[in-house]
């Protein structure tokens, strides 16, 4: 999720909270590296590690500006097809087509309430990777959300359920993981498109489940019965289609389809926009220039971030943290691959940015097309920043009792990891 800066966003417990969890996790990183490379130099006698920690320092920095740098091509030409997206009408059909399931997921909510069109906005642009606009959008939903509250410094149920279906991630496109492929020297950056869209929705589907059972909402009714069934019926048949199938032409078929579907998408933006009149190449350049500002605004969060990993990596400490942890798993007869790339996982829900930063050192210790690598991307694609999300829209609007938003977003962000795990092991 991209950071929205709103004058209007009020300090409450969560943001604090956020925030402090975030800046002891980078301070920790440092010290913890400085401890580490302290035990190296005095107890083993290696004297390259202090060299190897600051020059980690430069070669972080450096790497993030590349990354960020390289970043602005590709995420323009994406944010561009976006906006004809956005503009051709292509959210309001998902809200529509949407309509009937999100009515029983919010019974609260009064039938032709303003809210739900901000809400079925912010849900569809999040699902097409329209972050810029997913975030306004969902501060207006909760002002609505709020104005329907009882109790305003609690957390109503429908608040609580538009947060989980937030946290869970559900994306379509995940346009910025593919570009980060892509500058990382993935040979098929978009390989990783199937398998993000499978752990992405059994993350969603279980933080409906889990809400939905807490909120006493019935998930038996026809619509959701239906919805739900249907989708997660496709889904098991896709992937008992990829079970059956051998490597190579496993991964024919899911870069082959992956490609497809997301050329089909962009000429399906494209001809949205004609048959709405839009000026398609005008909407194009004004998408592009977002992507632009995206893509330097996101300088100085990668910089911080990665350059923390380089040096608690360099000293060591990263792979003695994998290592213990990977030892844990294998003395259970498990494989113990896929630890490698946990702490993406173990970062995603306290910071976007983080978690970013632990996907692309994932690449680029590991190579963008190591299945550690790979899974790094399904981690970071299957599940959204939950604390930050829950700071950012309960604070905007006051709300300082959380009630189960937590507990829900947890439990939907852990369904996602374990999902992308046994993905990860069928694609590759």
């Amino acid at each position: 999720m991209i950071i929205w800066q709103n004058s209007a966003i009020r300090p409450c417990p969560i943001h604090n909270i956020y925030n402090m969890v975030l800046n002891y996790i980078w301070i920790f990183f440092f010290l913890a590296a400085f401890a580490i490379a302290c035990v190296r130099l005095l107890f083993m006698g290696d004297y390259d590690v202090f060299p190897a920690v600051i020059n980690s320092t430069f070669e972080s920095a450096k790497t993030a500006f590349e990354i960020s740098l390289g970043l602005t091509g590709v995420l323009s030409l994406w944010m561009g097809i976006m906006k004809i997206g956005e503009r051709g009408g292509v959210v309001n059909v998902l809200a529509r087509v949407l309509g009937p399931v999100f009515a029983k997921l919010f019974p609260e909510i009064p039938r032709n309430h303003p809210v739900i069109g901000n809400i079925f906005m912010n849900l569809s642009a999040n699902m097409l990777g329209l972050d810029n606009a997913a975030t306004p959008l969902g501060l207006k939903a909760m002002e609505g959300l709020q104005e329907l509250n009882a109790k305003k410094d609690t957390a109503s149920n429908s608040m609580i359920m538009f947060l989980v279906l937030n946290t869970s991630g559900l994306t379509i496109i995940p346009v910025s993981i593919m570009v980060y492929r892509a500058q990382m020297g993935a040979a098929q950056p978009t390989d990783i498109f199937l398998p993000i869209l499978l752990a992405t929705f059994f993350s969603t589907l279980c933080g409906i489940v889990v809400t939905g059972l807490v909120q006493r909402i019935n998930l038996l009714s026809p619509v959701l019965l239906l919805t739900l069934g249907g989708l997660s019926a496709g889904v098991g048949g896709l992937l008992w289609l990829f079970s059956k199938m051998d490597a190579t032409a496993m991964n024919i078929a899911g870069t082959t389809s992956a490609n497809v579907l997301l050329f089909f998408i962009i000429i399906c933006f494209i001809v949205a926009g004609i048959r709405k009149k839009v000026n398609v190449y005008d909407a194009f350049i004004e998408g592009a220039k977002g992507g632009f500002e995206t893509a330097v605004r996101i300088i100085p969060y990668l910089v911080a971030i990665l350059v923390s990993i380089g040096v608690f990596r360099a000293s060591g400490a990263m792979d003695w943290a994998i290592e213990g942890i990977a030892a844990l798993v294998r003395s259970t007869g498990s494989d113990a691959e896929w630890v490698g790339a946990l702490p993406t996982a173990l970062m995603k829900p306290l910071s976007g940015s983080g978690a970013r930063g632990m996907m692309v050192d994932a690449m680029q210790t590991c190579g963008a097309d190591s299945f550690v690598g790979r899974l790094s991307c399904i981690f970071q694609g299957s599940t959204d920043t939950t604390f930050y999300i829950l700071a950012v829209y309960f604070g905007s609007v006051g709300v300082s009792r959380t009630r189960h938003a937590v507990g829900c977003g947890l439990a939907a962000d852990l369904a996602g990891m374990i999902a992308a795990v046994f993905i990860a092991y069928l694609f590759f």
